[in-house]
């Protein structure tokens, strides 16, 4: 008689069942089947081995009277089940998709800024070396103004500059170029984060 593979196992009528077992007669040592019904696990049949495999008649083609579907200890999924999943996985993927947009987006701007922020820099340096008596000065107004001004746009941006001098350091932000202290006692050059994430460390001397 053809060997009966463990598993599950689709009714010509539609019903899907696991096989349990095999077993034998004890008055006619006819081999049997027991198998368990996916759907209602309570009920439990038994079936001479040689009717489960044999093939039936149904509208004139003759087809296997249960058909196997998988040898594992899981029933196929329903047509339900695997649409639930694909579901899921496509709102997953509208989720990642609108990320990925977002990152794309929050981020853009990175390598332009990497050229702009030294132009920023040296604004922000050429008001270092003035006295006193100069900081009315028309062009130092205007300079000022002009920083303001470029401030504005970046924050508007998602630009912010790394605080340093007085903070603890932070290795995260930050570049050690001297010293073995915790604390930033002098900027050496400014840093900048973009939306939360650094897009240059600001370079310090800690003590």
């Amino acid at each position: 008689m053809e060997e009966l593979k463990k598993g599950i196992y689709r009714h010509y009528k539609g019903g899907e069942y696991r096989i349990l077992n095999e077993a034998l007669n004890s008055e006619t040592k006819e081999e049997q089947v027991v198998y368990q019904d996916i759907k209602n696990e309570s009920k439990i049949w038994v079936r001479s081995k040689k009717m489960f495999l044999e093939e039936v008649e149904v509208d004139g083609i003759k087809k296997a009277r249960f058909e196997f579907l998988s040898d594992s200890e899981e029933a196929p999924e329903s047509l339900e089940h695997q649409y639930k999943r694909a579901l899921a996985d496509y709102h997953n993927l509208l989720k990642q998709s609108a990320k990925d947009k977002s990152d794309f987006v929050k981020y853009a701007l990175q390598d332009f800024l990497q050229d702009i922020l030294p132009v920023y820099d040296h604004l922000k340096l050429s008001l270092l070396g003035l006295k006193e008596e100069d900081n009315d000065n028309p062009w130092a107004v205007g300079v000022r103004h002009v920083l303001k001004q470029f401030k504005d746009v970046l924050e508007s941006k998602g630009v912010m500059e790394i605080k340093t001098v007085g903070e603890k350091f932070d290795h995260n932000t930050m570049e050690a170029m001297d010293g073995t202290g915790e604390t930033v006692a002098k900027e050496v050059m400014p840093g900048y984060m973009l939306n939360g994430r650094v897009i240059r460390p600001a370079k310090v001397i800690v003590k």
